[in-house]
């Protein structure tokens, strides 16, 4: 029996979320997606980016990731609302729920997107093209928004598929219909080809993913290495994957945030790590794993990014471990005068929490401080799993570290989604 593989992409997500929730229950008149609107970051504390668009903005040249003064003087009349992650949450939720009722595979593949295998569904939802045209029209009645889906015979194909022409369509990519429908069209559009792989492949005079397809793999391989395998595989329509209804374990942990000031000293990087610290040890701990290896990302004022990473004697989900680790890495990155707006911090190389400390000969120096001497790891963890505990039952500010307490412009846990983006006080909002 044939795979038959559906790739569901909801069009414009953020925006269209956002459309949907005020036209049904804000009551208002005006829908976000027909006219020149997006939904943008806050300028002031320097996520001034657009997360996503309606068409008609498209028509003006505006595009997602761009900054909101580029957006601007493309359109001046441009309207901006503020995201508001907690319903696109629940909108991800109902969306995924709705496809579970079709098929038990269901692979998230990002919050507005998702793989189904339709295998053997036939005698269910009817013949492939129907049963896509029937979840479309139900998202549409029932959640407010539309869709595209594709259709193939593996992963691959259905998501190149999705993107053939928007919004709200069912596509079909058999393996017969590519040279009609993929080949044709720019290299740039075949998924894993990014803009430095694409000027790659233009310099070796490839322009389609047809050039691609026909391309001498040897040749490939000496400019992209295995990258170039894959691309070519993927440019004639190969992928062994399989939509994977439940999700492969974290292989690391990571956050990092986009300071609202310029970061001129140590002692104040020292906090914002300290915040990530606290994020990514809180994330550690809820699933039972420890790090091995800490790294540290800098992105400073002119937009330059390095980063470097350490592998920890032990492995470990303590806060005040991490901590140290990532100002270790810090004080070796930065060169102390340059000033910096990002930071990050990833702990990977896990292992299961129930992994020993292995206590070394080396393990002698003070840790965190001359007071609390190294062997106190038992009840730095306890601490930390008593504060998980506190926040969880009386929310994420019942407890803070006192070294927050002076400096109130950094929040004491920081990284991901800021706290303001997770919902909206429409009431200080027009809405049309």
């Amino acid at each position: 029996m044939n795979k038959i593989i559906f790739h569901i992409d909801v069009n414009s997500a953020f925006l269209s979320w956002e459309a949907a929730y005020r036209l049904h229950h804000l009551n208002g008149t005006v829908d976000l997606r027909e006219i020149d609107a997006v939904v943008g970051g806050d300028m002031e504390s320097r996520h001034g980016i657009i997360l996503a668009k309606s068409l008609s903005a498209k028509r003006y040249g505006i595009r997602t990731g761009e900054s909101i003064p580029e957006a601007r003087q493309k359109c001046p009349h441009l309207l901006i609302v503020p995201p508001h992650y907690q319903l696109y949450d629940q909108c991800s939720h109902a969306f995924i729920a709705l496809l579970q009722e079709y098929s038990p595979d269901v692979e998230q593949y990002s919050i507005d997107e998702a793989f189904v295998d339709m295998t053997g569904t036939s005698h269910l939802w009817g013949d492939p093209v129907t049963a896509a045209n029937t979840i479309r029209e139900r998202i549409n009645r029932e959640l407010g928004f539309t869709v595209n889906i594709g259709i193939s015979v593996n992963k691959l194909l259905a998501k190149m598929a999705s993107e053939l022409r928007k919004p709200n369509l069912v596509h079909t990519l058999f393996p017969e219909e590519i040279p009609a429908k993929m080949w044709p069209l720019e290299v740039s559009e075949l998924f894993f080809v990014g803009r430095a792989t694409s000027k790659k492949l233009h310099t070796l005079g490839i322009q389609t993913i047809g050039d691609l397809a026909q391309a001498n793999v040897s040749m490939l391989l000496s400019h992209l290495k295995s990258h170039g395998q894959t691309i070519w595989d993927y440019a004639n329509g190969r992928d062994f994957s399989v939509v994977e209804s439940v999700s492969p374990k974290n292989k690391g942990y990571g956050n990092s945030t986009n300071i609202a000031f310029d970061v001129t000293d140590a002692a104040t990087a020292s906090l914002v790590l300290l915040s990530l610290a606290e994020s990514v040890g809180l994330r550690l701990r809820k699933d039972a794993v420890k790090s091995e290896v800490i790294s540290i990302g800098i992105k400073s004022y002119d937009m330059q990014y390095s980063s470097h990473q350490k592998t920890l004697m032990s492995s470990t989900n303590i806060t005040a471990e991490i901590h140290r680790a990532a100002m270790e890495l810090f004080h070796e990155l930065w060169d102390h005068r340059t000033p910096i707006r990002h930071l990050a911090l990833h702990a990977g190389r896990l292992k299961d929490r129930a992994d020993l400390r292995q206590l070394s000969l080396f393990d002698m120096a003070d840790f965190p401080s001359p007071e609390v001497p190294r062997p106190a790891y038992e009840k730095l963890e306890k601490a930390d799993i008593m504060a998980d505990l506190i926040r969880q039952r009386y929310g994420i500010d019942a407890l803070k570290r006192a070294a927050f307490l002076k400096d109130s412009r950094i929040s004491h846990i920081s990284g991901g989604i800021s706290r303001e983006k997770h919902s909206v006080d429409y009431s200080l909002l027009q809405i049309d």
